[in-house]
């Protein structure tokens, strides 16, 4: 290895280690030996030592015999006039600079906690994360195992325009890498420029503002080591194990901006432990044959323009991004994007228009591969806020198709939409609602783009089964709505697979977790008896997207031991939704309102919420827009249902499920039901009443009040005790 670099990194390890045992000192005077220490919400204690070392540091005091580590690790400076072989010396002064700096975040948590925002996006007064706690690291470790992010970059420093990093970042992200940022270049750092720049920063973007200081950099590395102990199997302690595997498994670099530090130097000779090479555009010596890394372990004076693909190539980054054919950036980084109401172009759906998305099968001889049509007005002929009505209908045809798989497809547009930058979508079926950024439209975005989006990305997952697939968009209204009544027909032809299938006779329930973008802890489970809160998924539907795609978002769930049948817990359930929450959801009723109900995400097509006076249950759907007796509109509500949170007496549900027989079973089924929209009670008139029938209540229907009978609670308790209703003699909710 170069001589000069060597000197540097070495050089620089010391300079880190004396600065991190001078702060024990002083936290050790200050706190004492028995102090506890931590990275917050962490079971891995500081990862990169636990993982190397498999020591646990728990209090200050354990950080002494790891000072003794870095001080045994740490090689005599080098002198002028000696050569020898520094590559060795240089990679375990790179390994003290990390034991060293970990020690060193330790105490600055204890010392300043409000140093990071510990959360998984910036503050508004602060942008800086810090180390991902446990729930963060589930969530986003697992996407370096199964693929969906190959690796991440690490940035030291940044380049001095915010145009050019903002283009690197970009470039990075359409890669589908995270961008770990670290430190400063000329007074600035790349998080700050990418903010300046009106870009979002986060961990649901994937530019993830780790530090302001090279010391930051631990959190990268210990990020790699923790997905090596947890994903691969590498057990704390076994250092060889943990380099080999990030080494072959995670594709991560640095990539350094502007001049280059001694501290920054024991940095890169610490990742090259790892196998992760540095990649700079600033003039430094070069270390290009190979050894620990797959090829080159430093690469320098690389113009930025240039800069991401060399670091992919360096580093032995296979990447396949097939290039859609849109003016805007596309691919997974940016399905958590929010378009926020400064940022709006304009709506479609949602209840601010009309909206509907369906995909069916057809003929071979009826579908023309790749043909992308809109009837009505396109973005360019439309004004900021000028909402229109949307229908997107997608016909596909092929030797391998089968009706049983159109839902899943077209669930697929929910993920695929989002994943195009400047656009988000929400919802599906005839609740769908897309928002369209400002900044999407001055790049030329166009409603054909959603259907290159949908024709090309469902070619690429499904062409197993797919062979010829063709997109209409339709934004005058009564295209939407011959539409709609398509739609309806096929959504009811689908409900009725399930005939005579109970929650009873099946021993297997399927998850769906394609909205964890958006509510990481939310888990929808689908039975027989309850289709999944959005609308578009029921029991055939899960058992069809598993059979397609066995690793996918819709997974079997054994049901296991039943621990209340009224409630509809079983132990099954509870062990699957908790793991798949990452611990946020650890108990599950799939048939109560009141008692630990099922998560929501946003994308249900109503929600039902509890009325004290009424001692009832009232319900109300997305596209009503009105005041409901809960003293609240839908949107407040969503607020209440959503996010992934538990909320006892409020939940997301279908509209299919309000006939269904496992309808708030523990609070005592559909008699509970005091209130709902007229045009929702309208909508499902004919089930509904088959349901009264069912429950020996026929006259059960008129009892239910809409907003003609009252939008307050006094006034629907009012009507209640006019006609009689069964409630009012029913246990008390609460």
């Amino acid at each position: 290895m170069s001589k000069i670099i060597c000197s540097a990194a070495i050089r620089g390890a010391h300079k880190i280690v004396d600065m991190a045992e001078a702060k024990f000192e002083e936290a050790i005077k200050k706190y004492g030996p028995e102090h506890e220490v931590s990275y917050p919400n962490t079971a891995y204690f500081l990862p990169i030592i636990y993982s190397m070392l498999g020591a646990k540091v728990e209090k200050l005091g354990d950080m002494k015999d790891i000072f003794q580590e870095c001080r045994t690790l740490l090689p005599a400076q080098v002198s002028e006039n000696i050569w020898l072989p520094y590559l060795a010396p240089a990679l375990d002064a790179g390994m003290a600079t990390f034991f060293a700096e970990e020690m060193y975040e330790a105490i600055r948590y204890l010392e300043t906690p409000d140093f990071y925002t510990k959360t998984e996006d910036p503050l508004e007064n602060n942008i800086w994360l810090g180390a991902a706690d446990d729930v963060i690291f589930r969530k986003r470790g697992v996407e370096f195992v199964d693929g969906t992010a190959p690796g991440f970059a690490a940035i030291m420093g940044t380049p001095d325009d915010n145009a050019v990093a903002s283009r690197i970042a970009l470039e990075l992200q359409e890669k589908n890498l995270y961008i770990f940022m670290h430190d400063q270049t000329n007074g600035k750092n790349m998080a700050e420029r990418l903010v300046e720049n009106k870009v979002q920063v986060g961990w649901n973007t994937r530019l993830v503002p780790f530090g302001k200081s090279y010391t930051s950099a631990v959190f990268a590395i210990g990020f790699a080591c923790r997905v090596a102990m947890a994903f691969g199997g590498i057990k704390p302690g076994d250092y060889k194990g943990n380099l080999i595997y990030n080494k072959d498994r995670t594709f991560a670099f640095i990539m350094a901006f502007g001049p280059v530090s001694d501290e920054w130097y024991a940095n890169a000779a610490g990742a090259i432990n790892w196998g992760f090479p540095t990649i700079s555009d600033y003039d430094i010596p070069e270390i290009l044959p190979t050894g620990i890394c797959t090829y080159e372990h430093v690469v320098s004076r690389v113009p930025h323009d240039e800069i991401v693909q060399k670091a992919i190539e360096v580093r032995g980054l296979k990447v396949n991004v097939t290039k859609i054919d849109i003016p805007l950036s596309f691919g997974p980084a940016f399905e958590g994007e929010r378009i926020r109401k400064d940022d709006l172009f304009m709506e479609c759906g949602g209840g601010r228009t009309s909206g509907v998305e369906v995909l069916v099968s057809k003929d071979m001889s009826e579908v023309e591969d790749g043909k992308v049509t809109i009837e009505g007005p396109d973005i360019k002929d439309l004004q900021v806020g000028q909402n229109v009505p949307l229908g997107i209908l997608v016909e596909v045809a092929g030797r391998g198709m089968q009706s049983d798989f159109e839902p899943i497809l077209e669930r697929q547009f929910h993920h695929l939409i989002n994943y195009i930058q400047g656009i988000m979508h929400m919802g599906q079926r005839n609740i769908m609602w897309l928002r369209i950024g400002k900044a999407a439209v001055e790049k030329g975005f166009s409603f054909t783009h959603i259907g290159k989006v949908l024709h090309g990305k469902l070619h690429q997952e499904f062409g197993a089964i797919v062979d010829k697939i063709q997109v209409k968009l339709y934004t005058e209204l009564d295209k939407v709505e011959e539409v709609q009544e398509l739609a309806r027909k096929v959504y009811a032809e689908r409900d009725e697979r399930l005939g005579s299938m109970t929650d009873e006779t099946e021993e297997v329930f399927y998850s769906c977790t394609l909205c964890q973008s958006f509510a990481p802890s939310h888990v929808c489970v689908i039975t027989p008896e309850r289709i999944g809160m959005c609308g578009a998924y029921n029991w055939l539907d899960g058992k069809a997207s598993f059979q397609i795609n066995p690793t996918g978002p819709n997974q079997p769930i054994q049901k296991g031991d039943c621990l209340d049948e009224k409630l509809g817990r079983f132990k099954g359930i509870n062990d699957f939704v908790d793991q798949t929450s990452r611990g946020a959801v650890t108990d599950l009723a799939l048939y109560s309102l009141m008692n630990s109900p099922m998560t929501a995400c946003g994308c249900f097509e109503a929600i039902a919420a509890m009325l004290p006076q009424c001692n009832g249950i009232m319900v109300v759907n997305r596209d009503y827009s009105g005041m409901t007796p809960s003293g609240m509109k839908f949107t407040s509500l969503a607020g209440m249902a959503g996010g992934g949170a538990q909320t006892p007496g409020f939940i997301g549900v279908s509209k299919h499920f309000m006939t269904s027989p496992k309808l708030f079973v523990a609070e005592g089924g559909l008699t509970r039901m005091v209130w709902l929209p007229k045009m929702m009670k309208e909508e499902i008139k004919d089930k509904l009443m088959e349901r009264c029938k069912e429950i020996g209540r026929p006259e059960f229907y008129d009892m239910i009040a809409t907003e003609e009978n009252g939008t307050t609670e006094e006034e629907i308790l009012a009507f209640m005790k006019k006609v009689g209703h069964p409630a009012l003699e029913m246990e008390a909710l609460v």
